[in-house]
């Protein structure tokens, strides 16, 4: 499996090209792409970084990190995902950074996603779908799922994001329409953000060292 990640991390290298400011997710396949960016480091600009942990490691390696507001809009976006639908919609933050992995998602023209075939899924859901929350709002917002979903939410207790929110993780889940599910849970009053990337789904997907243009 590991080796898979690794594969994965370095064929998505291809995509970065000389002067860009590339955005970097997190996890432990996001390692790999980091590890493998550092040979490019003095051939890009820097690194939109959407973790605390991903920013540690790319300094290690003398990659310069930028702040989102300084970059400005990116031209590529390189994370991995928990889940992978073959519309190419995902479920992440199971690494607590969906937060700022949707943000830099958003602001990148082109969102590349490295992943070993375990992460494959006919339906999204069987992984728990995270949601940030205002910690006050808890309890609210895992009530309001219960009634709008069915799911199942627990507190990821001992978790704090990088934001200082909390993790709610929705069990029991079933999303055969991810675009839906995501509005719906995103008007909840309390949530920051949604692991569903379906509104901004991945373009390209990575499953080990092969490119999978998934339609």
């Amino acid at each position: 499996m590991s080796n898979a990640k690794r594969l994965a991390g370095e064929k998505a290298i291809e995509f970065v090209e000389d002067g860009m400011v590339v955005g970097v997710g997190t996890g432990s396949t996001v390692a790999f792409f980091i590890d493998a960016l550092a040979g490019l480091r003095h051939r890009i600009g820097g690194a939109v970084s959407s973790s605390e942990q991903s920013t540690e490691r790319l300094r290690r390696h003398g990659i310069e990190v930028l702040d989102l507001n300084s970059a400005g809009p990116l031209a590529l976006y390189v994370d991995g995902a928990d889940e992978c639908d073959p519309a190419k919609c995902l479920i992440k933050g199971g690494g607590a950074a969906l937060t700022r992995e949707k943000i830099i998602a958003q602001a990148s023209e082109k969102f590349v996603c490295i992943i070993d075939q375990g992460k494959r899924v006919a339906v999204l859901g069987h992984f728990p779908l995270p949601i940030e929350v205002i910690p006050m709002a808890r309890s609210l917002v895992a009530r309001e799922i219960v009634a709008q979903t069915r799911g199942q939410p627990v507190w990821r207790e001992g978790v704090v994001t990088d934001n200082g929110n909390w993790v709610l993780d929705i069990h029991g889940l079933a999303i055969t329409d991810p675009v839906a599910m995501e509005t719906v849970l995103n008007q909840i009053p309390g949530v920051v953000s949604v692991g569903l990337f379906a509104r901004r789904p991945a373009d390209v997907v990575i499953v080990g060292g092969d490119i999978i243009q998934i339609m």
